[in-house]
C-alpha cells in the first residue's frame, strides 16, 4: 500500500498533558501497543518491520530530515506475526538498530496520533496527517498536521528531525566515546 503523510514529531516532558488535550476531541482510541521496530541497512530511505500486538508491518520510507513537519512517503505492507520474515530480512540486510516503546494511538479522520514512550530515548509525541487513497492533495496533508502543530502548543525546538533510530543509533556512539 502506497501512503503519503505529513507529520510531526517533538519530545515532551510529559505525554499526558498533550493527551489530555487530545481527549478534549473525542478521538477514536486504537489502543496501547508495545512495538519492536527493527530497521535493517539499506541503501535509501528506511525499512524497518514492526512487530506490536495492534500494528504489525513491513515498512519502507523516504523522509527528508528536517526539523518540524514534513511529508513522508511509505510503502506498507501488513501482514500477520511471522517470525519468517524477520529471518529472511535479517538474511538479506544486517540490522541497523532496534527501537522498542510503548505507544497509545488515536485517530481524529485520517490523522493518526501517537503518545510514544521509547526505550532510553524519553516521551514524544507524533502527529500524521495520512492520505492512503490517493484522493488527499499533500497541502491539505500539511494543513491538518500543521492545525495540531498549533493546538498542542509545540514549540519548533521540541520537533526531532530524525527517527528514532537514528536518535538510538546518535545515542549509542557518544556513549562509546
Amino acid at each position: 500500500m502506497k501512503i503519503t503523510n505529513f507529520e510531526f514529531k517533538a519530545k515532551v516532558p510529559d505525554i499526558r498533558i498533550p493527551e489530555d488535550k487530545l481527549l478534549t476531541l473525542h478521538p477514536k482510541y486504537i489502543g496501547e501497543d508495545y512495538q519492536i521496530d527493527t530497521y535493517f541497512e539499506v541503501p535509501h530511505g528506511r525499512l524497518k518491520l514492526r512487530e506490536g500486538n495492534i500494528e504489525t508491518a513491513l515498512i519502507y520510507y523516504e523522509r527528508k530530515d528536517k526539523s518540524g513537519a514534513r511529508q513522508s512517503d511509505v510503502l506498507l505492507y501488513k501482514h500477520q506475526q511471522c517470525k519468517a520474515l524477520k529471518k529472511i530480512l535479517t538474511k538479506l540486510h544486517s540490522i541497523k538498530v532496534v527501537v522498542e516503546k510503548i505507544r497509545k494511538i488515536y485517530f481524529i479522520d485520517n490523522v493518526k496520533f501517537h503518545f510514544d514512550d521509547v526505550k532510553d530515548l524519553g516521551l514524544y509525541i507524533e502527529v500524521e496527517a495520512i492520505d492512503d487513497t490517493g484522493n488527499i492533495l499533500i497541502d491539505e496533508l500539511k494543513e491538518q498536521c500543521m492545525k495540531y502543530f498549533g493546538f498542542f502548543g509545540i514549540d519548533e525546538n521540541d520537533c526531532i528531525k530524525y527517527s528514532y533510530s537514528d536518535l538510538l543509533m546518535e545515542k549509542s556512539t557518544l556513549s562509546k566515546v
